[in-house]
């Protein structure tokens, strides 16, 4: 596959590298603004830390959302991109469009369910009788705008597959320019609080969702949605969200884990340590996304060739992002561990909570220096289309070892919400370990050229 700036099976795989991972890095920091600005201007309200607090327990739902977007679209653009380096390109372009079909499925219906029961079950995520309103008023208007989040989020990775990087980058900063943009207008400008919040995030991704569709339907795009394949073909939908089910597990169970803590937190702690989470989950998004961008720059490099047979630039891609990402996880544990209050300040000022989070913040990530390793292992697994081995990873952290720990820890611990915390670093290095020796025992298996070595 070519375009006049990228040629995945010949060009240095370092160049290439950075070519394709530079424009996703950025697009995933500028991801970060559709909901962390919200929580900036949020945190600032008259009420802030309650406000911050209900978009919190609100923000388990919006990862669901996102969550499903990345069953079809993580799932689809890895094996389109196979498909196309088999130079199969009515094979690329069926999944391509069977996945844009369900993506406008799977939002109608989400619109529907989470409409209809939004309010109990953010009772059951933790929310209370102060910050019930602004969680209801926040998820209420975001819900309008789930179709778009969907085709948004779940077709830019095709765009991103074909080595459009730039292209996948211009998506996500077009949407997070117009969300800064109108938060403070909405949220300050027409008094319309959290509510604003959400229209102004609904609205970037209204243009976002349009720039994909208009780009994958026109000439630039090497493959094309095509109408003919606008009915759903169940073998190709299985087979891409049989991949997809990996990334999507690893999204949705972050709900799962947030859930779990609000409401742990909620017990030990009330609305403060809820609100201190909220922060550390945006941090959490700030920290880790650049990995994902680094991740989606090497998918492209790693399943074309795996398609192509061209199994030492497979490997060479694998090496160079393993360090990558090994190095960055390295550098911003300690940056956590040594100026906890400067990340806090980027959204409350307010003493008692920049206080607590700082606090939580050394205990929550001290175990981030190794995550940097896991991902780049389990998204080599997908990106080589291996749905088992990265399905069971994903499950190993989160609903193995995670959510258990965050209700048992707290018995062994005087300070409970201590014992709530410590769950996250236990969790993340063990899934690490746990990852890198799954990737070993593999590698050679799935990775063995034609000479065997």
């Amino acid at each position: 596959m070519t375009n006049k700036n990228i040629d995945l099976g010949t060009g240095s795989v370092g160049k290439l590298l950075v070519k394709l991972a530079l424009p996703a890095i950025v697009a995933q920091m500028v991801n970060v603004l559709y909901n962390i600005v919200d929580r900036i201007f949020i945190g600032r309200m008259a009420n802030g830390e309650l406000a911050m607090a209900g978009v919190g327990v609100a923000f388990p739902i919006i990862m669901i959302i996102s969550a499903f977007s990345s069953l079809v679209g993580m799932g689809g653009a890895p094996l389109a991109a196979i498909k196309m380096g088999e130079k199969d390109k009515d094979g690329a372009e069926k999944i391509m469009t069977n996945s844009f079909i369900m993506l406008i499925i799977v939002g109608a219906v989400l619109t529907i369910i989470f409409a209809v029961f939004k309010t109990p079950m953010l009772w059951a995520f933790g929310a209370s009788d102060k910050t019930i309103g602004f969680a209801n008023d926040y998820l209420t208007i975001y819900l309008i705008g789930t179709v778009f989040v969907q085709i948004a989020l779940g077709m830019n990775p095709f765009i991103n597959t074909q080595g459009f990087a730039k292209t996948g980058m211009i998506t996500v900063l077009v949407g997070a320019v117009i969300n800064t943009i109108l938060d403070p207008i909405f949220i300050f400008g027409l008094n319309m609080g959290v509510k604003g919040a959400a229209l102004a995030t609904i609205i970037a991704q209204i243009v976002s969702a349009l720039w994909v569709v208009v780009f994958l339907f026109g000439k630039k795009s090497i493959i094309k949605i095509r109408k003919k394949y606008f009915i759903p073909d169940y073998k190709v939908v299985l087979s891409t969200m049989a991949l997809g089910i990996s990334p999507f597990i690893m999204q949705s169970t972050e709900s799962l884990v947030l859930i779990s803590l609000n409401n742990k937190l909620q017990v030990y702690g009330g609305d403060l340590a809820v609100g201190a989470m909220t922060i550390m989950s945006s941090i959490m998004q700030i920290v880790l996304l650049p990995l994902m961008g680094l991740t989606q720059g090497a998918q492209p490099i790693i399943s074309y060739n795996f398609g192509s047979k061209q199994l030492n630039r497979v490997k060479e891609t694998f090496k160079l992002l393993l360090k990558s990402c090994l190095t960055y996880t390295v550098i911003m544990w300690a940056l956590l561990m040594l100026f906890p209050g400067t990340f806090v300040a980027i959204f409350n000022n307010k003493p008692q909570l920049v206080e607590i989070t700082s606090w939580s913040i050394r205990i929550f990530f001290a175990g981030i220096f190794l995550f940097g390793a896991q991902i780049a292992c389990q998204q080599t697994f997908l990106a080589l289309g291996q749905a088992k081995i990265s399905l069971m990873l994903a499950l190993l952290r989160k609903v193995v070892l995670l959510i258990p720990l965050i209700f048992i820890l707290p018995r062994f611990f005087s300070n409970k919400l201590g014992g709530v915390l410590m769950a996250e670093p236990i969790a993340d290095i063990l899934a690490a370990l746990t990852t890198i020796a799954c990737f070993r025992a593999f590698y050679r298996n799935i990775l063995v050229d034609s000479k065997g070595r």
